[in-house]
């Protein structure tokens, strides 16, 4: 199972995958607003949704997971 984390801290804006999903390497995944600005965050990996640990509005540090893919 590999974890997608964030890359800096912020607030998850939207997100852009369900549990279920196929994401492909390179997807964007979520939207992050973190510095008055909108960061679009992408899957490293390609796989299957299987859960998701980050919520739209919750604030998030780096390193934190936000999903998981099997």
């Amino acid at each position: 199972m590999k974890e997608i984390t964030a890359q800096m801290a912020g607030i998850i804006l939207a997100l852009r995958v369900n549990v279920g999903d196929v994401v492909a390497p390179g997807q964007e995944i979520a939207v992050l607003e973190s510095m008055k600005m909108e960061i679009p965050l992408t899957s490293e990996y390609g796989g299957t949704v299987v859960e998701i640990s980050a919520q739209v509005g919750d604030f998030i540090n780096e390193g934190d997971c936000i999903l998981k893919l099997e």
